[in-house]
């Protein structure tokens, strides 16, 4: 039966992976521009309102919120050490979208990094978000959703679905400040492309220089293709959106064998080309048979009862005769070969090393 879902798998992939002429792709779907992209923001908080399930007591807690309370102007006595459980220090994270701005809301990830077991019930106290550069550009606040849940008995026995310890608060900042892109007076775009591929780079200047004339797009390298425009933010948004529309031939993909070692997945693209090649596969299968056997003594002996161990060891070896792996300029021949050798996923991975220190594999071999 396996075996059978083994051919049956491989004859699937013959299908479905056998070349195909190259498809026109849009470009925004090959990349993006440069600038253009999403940044990180990170905040430190409290979340208070917790029934019991707060940090406990932890001298940072205690910290932030007297810092918390002297926005207010109440200043706590120096030894002062109330009950926190009712409080948690969470990290708040936020991806600020590109051209994001002021007013925008944005959804927000709170997470406990103390001692609380649930941040349910919880609200967030009003928290700055701030960049990479330490600036601030969005303020969190609202009360928290949380997926987990948790009891706990009073025997001591608990019980915790999903992660209580983490939520999210849905439009829970506001963006403060915009991130300047140079988008409207930089001297020229820069579209990079996600795969690095110099054939693909080259088309993509190539079909933006037929559609808006020669000398509008150079590719610079593998990724990037530069592409001039005139200064202005109204001008440029029309530019990018005429270039994310037009179709480009993209360059056929470097030949890969992509393996998963622990789970037997094997995928193989289109552009693997296999050499002449010999190969012979066989199975050694070692079995220990273990019986234990009475031995009773005969009638008015001397001798005593014992139990006798018996061990038997055969050792059985698949004969398969070498099989011939014929020059394929396809992968439906490749995946007849390796139908016909009947390996399997396992044995499969030796195969395809072999056949690739043997040079017969035109491919980049990926163990996973």
């Amino acid at each position: 039966m396996k075996q059978l879902m083994i051919r049956a798998l491989i004859a699937f992939l013959a299908t479905v992976f056998v070349m195909q002429p190259a498809s026109a792709d849009r470009i925004k779907d090959l990349g993006g521009f440069q600038g253009i992209r999403s940044n990180q923001l990170t905040g430190y908080g409290i979340v208070v309102g917790l029934p019991g399930t707060g940090d406990d007591n932890l001298e940072y807690t205690v910290q932030s919120l007297k810092a918390v309370a002297s926005r207010f102007g109440l200043q706590l006595p120096p030894g002062a050490n109330p009950g926190m459980k009712n409080a948690a220090v969470v990290l708040i994270t936020a991806d600020l979208p590109a051209f994001a701005k002021p007013g925008q809301k944005l959804d927000i990830t709170v997470a406990s990094i103390g001692k609380a077991k649930s941040l349910r019930g919880g609200s967030l106290i009003l928290t700055p978000m701030l960049g990479a550069d330490g600036q601030i550009y969005a303020m969190a606040q609202g009360n928290l959703a949380v997926g987990g849940l948790g009891a706990e008995g009073k025997d001591g026995s608990t019980i915790v679905v999903n992660v209580p310890s983490a939520g999210r608060i849905p439009e829970g900042a506001t963006v403060e400040r915009a991130v300047q892109t140079g988008f409207e007076n930089t001297p020229a775009l820069t579209f990079n492309l996600a795969r690095a591929d110099f054939t693909t780079a080259q088309n993509v200047a190539s079909v933006i220089n037929n559609r808006f004339g020669f000398g509008t797009a150079q590719a610079i390298d593998a990724v990037s293709v530069s592409v001039r425009a005139p200064i202005g933010g109204d001008v440029r948004a029309t530019l990018m959106s005429n270039i994310e529309n037009l179709d480009v031939v993209s360059a056929e993909p470097s030949a890969k064998v992509i393996v998963n070692a622990r789970t037997g997945t094997v995928v193989i693209n289109s552009a693997v080309r296999v050499g002449a090649a010999a190969v012979t596969h066989g199975k050694l299968t070692v079995r220990i048979d273990e019986q234990q056997r009475v031995s009773q003594p005969a009638p008015f002996s001397q001798g005593q009862t014992t139990v006798e161990q018996r061990s038997g060891v055969a050792v059985e070896e698949e004969k398969r005769q070498m099989f011939l792996i014929a020059p394929g300029p396809k992968l439906s021949d490749i995946v007849k070969a390796v139908n016909a050798i009947g390996a399997s996923p396992a044995d499969l991975v030796a195969i395809l090393e072999a056949l690739k220190e043997a040079g017969a594999l035109r491919a980049e071999l990926i163990i996973l």
